[in-house]
């Protein structure tokens, strides 16, 4: 009777802590770019903090104080000043309308002579006019979020550094991992995070350099913004910064600067394309050997779960789950088979 009893307490702890996590999970979700953003930060200045609290023997207060001060102005001001730069730049390029919807409408004209079939229909143009306050709307959205993010990322910060150590041993107790699987999940964590958190901003400014040359070679309006774009596309799998510098070349098009068109898509397929597949492969190589089908999936899988943090969290999430499969392969499957 008390086994029984013991049961029903402990499955029934189990089923209130899950049940109150997915309630505190969906409602701090608007947040989970900050708190991602702040675990990826303190990996990173985990090092440091523990240079500063034992060998300099300063108090984590203070600390925990001068690199929450250090992240603010190194990184979190100049990422919030390119962001607003970029909105700046957006609000003061003026495109016509008319200027890109009647060479759209010639060509359907042409088309349609030709084979006798409306490709755009009648009211596609109208469709895609009005969809276009909906993207500022979207954009503002995200701009609030961001600003909201940034100050959960210096508050989380902070409070992850001063209570660093009984955070970690709490978080170790709790894994359910033999001492040595603990340990190859927390290397596997600490790797991707770096890894990513390094490559990927180091990888975006590279590739938005050799761009911006190609920008600038070609003539095209607006470097600082175009270049800035590009940077940011570097961090989408597959298509990456062709996002920017394929349209950006059609309206070169549109516009009839048909020399420069061409060379600039000329130039995107034969140096900015080929230089991102060289760069990616020289930054895993030198940061983490992670497969590529791993980061492209698992960039893919972040980006709906977890927003823009999903570039640094998507990875880790996918090499976590093979590990954990590979864990229990071991343990189990491998056992039983021996």
């Amino acid at each position: 009777m008390a086994n029984i009893k013991e049961q029903y307490i402990k499955y029934s702890l189990i089923a209130i802590i899950l049940i109150m996590g997915i309630i505190l999970l969906q409602q701090i979700t608007p947040f989970m770019g900050g708190l991602l953003g702040a675990i990826t930060i303190y990996i990173l200045v985990r090092k440091h903090m523990n240079t500063l609290t034992t060998k300099r023997k300063m108090k984590r207060s203070k600390a925990a104080t001068l690199i929450t001060c250090e992240v603010l102005f190194l990184f979190l001001v100049p990422l919030s000043c390119v962001v607003w730069l970029i909105i700046n730049r957006l609000g003061n390029v003026h495109i016509s309308i008319s200027s890109i919807i009647a060479p759209i409408q010639q060509a359907e004209t042409f088309i349609k002579s030709k084979i006798g079939f409306d490709i755009l229909g009648s009211n596609a143009v109208s469709w895609m006019v009005s969809k276009a306050p909906e993207i500022g709307q979207a954009v503002m959205g995200e701009i609030s979020s961001f600003i909201i993010n940034v100050f959960v990322v210096v508050f989380v910060l902070y409070f992850m550094l001063v209570g660093g150590p009984q955070m970690e041993n709490y978080l170790k107790d709790i894994m359910p991992f033999s001492p040595e699987n603990r340990h190859h999940v927390l290397q596997e964590v600490k790797v991707i995070v770096r890894s990513n958190a390094i490559g990927i901003p180091l990888q975006a400014l590279i590739q938005g350099g050799i761009a911006t040359v190609g920008y600038i070679i070609f003539g095209v309006p607006s470097l600082v913004l175009w270049g800035l774009l590009t940077c940011f596309a570097t961090v989408i799998p597959v298509v990456g910064t062709s996002l920017v510098w394929v349209p950006l070349a059609l309206y070169m098009m549109l516009e009839g600067n048909w020399f420069d068109a061409v060379g600039l898509l000329i130039y995107g397929v034969l140096v900015i394309a080929q230089m991102d597949n060289f760069i990616r492969f020289i930054l895993q190589k030198k940061l983490a050997d992670i497969h590529p089908l791993i980061t492209i999936f698992g960039v893919i899988i972040g980006l709906s779960i977890f927003g823009f943090m999903g570039i640094i969290f998507g990875p880790l999430l996918l090499s976590l789950f093979l590990l954990f499969v590979n864990m229990f392969k071991k343990e189990y499957l491998d056992s039983k088979n021996n």
